[in-house]
């Protein structure tokens, strides 16, 4: 302790007594890995460098795309001089019932009593259904997540105080879909818990249910009275059709038979990465009880953000709702979808090509943004420290970041790790 005569000296003399800060408890938190892969990558000098952790798609030159149906929807929306007054709190209707349709089914019986709210992306969509399930399933619901799943899910449902569980999903001997060890592990939770679906293009694993597998995930989500939460980040950027990509959440929608929400984001398939563009939904089953669900939305929002943003929310819809722009759209998604599978092609005949040992059907078997390659640690981290290419550690490469410039260089280099 100082005295208070040494305290009056110094204050005196100009020198500044530190109170211990309030924070000092506070630890570092550990680096974000995709941060961390980034970063690594910026260090790296050698001209043939390869970033295959971001999940944001690149066109084949190695640039980020922006869509010219978003220029043309943002060029128009300048023009008009809009305000820039707040939004409700549940954001632009134009846009969240243009989402709908594009999810649902324009001509879906459900729309009429859909819940909806726009979002910050999908993130945020998660959250406000984080937080929506926490305070109305039931009991003390548990959210089951696919193993793996994307790494933002548990702590987003985590942030919300639920708890979160894996179910069986991926299987690391085929590096295909563990369907029975899924179906297992969903008929043995019990009654009422949330199962968390990813409708399309699988994040990590790039493994989706056929059709036929769909059947008989729903049957057993109904048949044990669960919720199906299903996470939709890249509707249209799986198979270049946004009605295909959607037939998961529709079959079990029109079936009417098991609970579903829906956690909505536009930053892949119109690039709308910044700007934040999403939605979260529940399918009420009449019209009054959607306006009971539209009303604790509401609650819930308010005190998050009070309001969605407007300028992504305002291009969407305008894409969503011009029948020109629309068409364009739906051509710039396939073609984005088209290059993705491209390079799968391409990486898969390049390794087979070169005498791998190695099966690597997966790599088209696959499908949307990322690929499971069954690449070890180890292997990973040989390809960063000898030939500049830089992944998570478990394996999974983004497609987006593959051009033909460099699929030769990146087939050579794995088939150089695992030999």
């Amino acid at each position: 302790m100082i005295s208070s005569v040494v305290r009056a000296s110094l204050l005196r003399r100009g020198v500044g007594i530190r109170a211990q800060s309030t924070w000092t408890q506070v630890k570092m938190g550990p680096p974000d890995a995709i941060l961390g892969i980034t970063e690594a990558f910026k260090r790296d000098t050698d001209p043939r460098k390869m970033n295959l952790g971001v999940g944001a798609y690149r066109t084949d030159a190695g640039s980020p795309f922006v869509l010219d149906s978003v220029t043309q929807a943002e060029n128009q929306l300048l023009h008009e001089k809009l305000d820039k007054e707040y939004l409700p709190i549940t954001g632009l209707p134009q846009f969240t019932r243009a989402a709908a349709q594009l999810a649902y089914g324009s001509s879906s019986p459900v729309l009429d009593r859909l819940a909806i709210t726009q979002s910050i992306s999908g993130t945020g969509a998660l959250r406000i259904g984080g937080a929506f399930v926490q305070r109305f399933c039931k009991g003390t619901p548990t959210v089951y997540v696919p193993g793996p799943s994307w790494g933002n899910h548990k702590a987003v449902f985590g942030d919300c105080g639920l708890t979160v569980k894996p179910y069986r999903y991926y299987d690391a001997k085929t590096r295909g879909l563990d369907l029975e060890g899924m179906l297992e592990d969903l008929s043995n939770l019990p009654r009422g818990q949330i199962v968390l679906l990813h409708a399309c293009a699988h994040n990590p694993t790039g493994v989706d249910p056929t059709p036929d597998q769909w059947a008989r995930i729903q049957s057993v989500v109904e048949e044990n009275g669960h919720v199906a939460f299903f996470d939709m980040a890249y509707q249209g950027f799986a198979t270049g059709d946004t009605d295909r990509d959607a037939h998961a959440l529709r079959t079990f929608v029109e079936a009417g038979r098991a609970p579903v929400v829906l956690a909505q984001s536009f930053a892949k398939n119109m690039g709308l990465y910044g700007e934040r563009v999403g939605t979260f939904s529940v399918v009420g089953a009449s019209r009054d009880e959607r306006a009971r669900l539209e009303s604790q939305l509401k609650i819930l929002v308010r005190p998050m953000y009070s309001n969605p943003p407007v300028h992504g929310a305002r291009i969407a819809a305008r894409v969503l709702t011009d029948p020109e722009l629309r068409s364009l759209w739906l051509s710039e998604v396939k073609l984005m979808a088209d290059r993705i599978i491209g390079m799968r092609v391409a990486l898969r005949s390049r390794l087979e090509k070169l005498g791998s040992s190695v099966a690597w059907n997966h790599i088209t078997d696959q499908i949307g943004m990322f690929c499971f390659t069954g690449l070890t640690a180890a292997q990973v981290d040989r390809l960063a420290q000898e030939f500049h290419i830089y992944l998570t550690r478990d394996g999974r490469v983004s497609m987006a970041g593959i051009t033909s410039a460099n699929v030769d260089y990146l087939a050579d280099s794995i088939h150089a790790v695992t030999q």
